[in-house]
């Protein structure tokens, strides 16, 4: 006999027994047993982690995913058919979902961060009536308190680079500071500035 095939039959068999180990734990979860949550979470989590780092490059936002699917898993056990396809399959379709929620979450708090430096260079005016995209007063206001809220490193950092529409290498310059410490401070900033904005996106 071929150790090859040996080896590949091996495999086959663990991932089908896995599997099956799998379905029943979601069977369990539908009836909702917590224990057996816990169970596919150590068996899971780590492959759902990698995934939703992949698609996000962001440690907290991938943290962040994994429990809120967990938290779907929890809520949609009942619903997992392995008729239509694989354990493993179906978590990693729910990753992958709440993973483009995520970053269209990011894409509109781009958008909204855009409008505000846009309104930084203009100048405040009153918004007609219906403004369609622009920001509203609120909206522009609880922005401009959120940057007023960060701490005056990062304030002056992320308002150098939204505001100002300089560049990390031109600030890192202007602030006599390396490249690598301003680009921590932006991100900190933008962190907290993701976080007080919440609301509005």
């Amino acid at each position: 006999p071929s150790p090859v095939r040996d080896g590949a039959e091996a495999i086959m068999l663990d991932r089908s027994t896995g599997e099956s180990a799998e379905v029943e734990l979601l069977r369990r979860i539908g009836q909702r047993d917590g224990a057996a949550l816990g169970e596919l979470y150590d068996r899971m989590a780590g492959v759902l982690f990698g995934t939703a780092l992949q698609i996000l490059a962001d440690r907290r936002e991938a943290e962040e995913v994994v429990q809120d699917v967990f938290l779907q898993i929890w809520n949609k056990a009942g619903t997992f058919d392995a008729t239509l396809g694989t354990a493993l399959n179906w978590t990693i379709r729910i990753t992958r979902n709440r993973c483009i929620d995520c970053l269209r979450s990011r894409l509109r708090r781009s958008r909204l961060l855009d409008e505000v430096a846009v309104e930084a260079e203009l100048g405040s005016r009153p918004h007609a009536a219906g403004g369609g995209d622009t920001l509203g007063a609120v909206e522009l206001e609880a922005v401009r308190a959120a940057v007023a809220s960060l701490p005056p490193d990062q304030h002056q950092a992320v308002a150098m680079a939204f505001f100002g529409g300089m560049t990390h290498p031109e600030i890192a310059e202007a602030l006599h500071e390396p490249l690598g410490t301003v680009k921590a401070r932006i991100r900190r900033g933008m962190l907290k500035l993701r976080d007080g904005l919440e609301a509005y996106v």
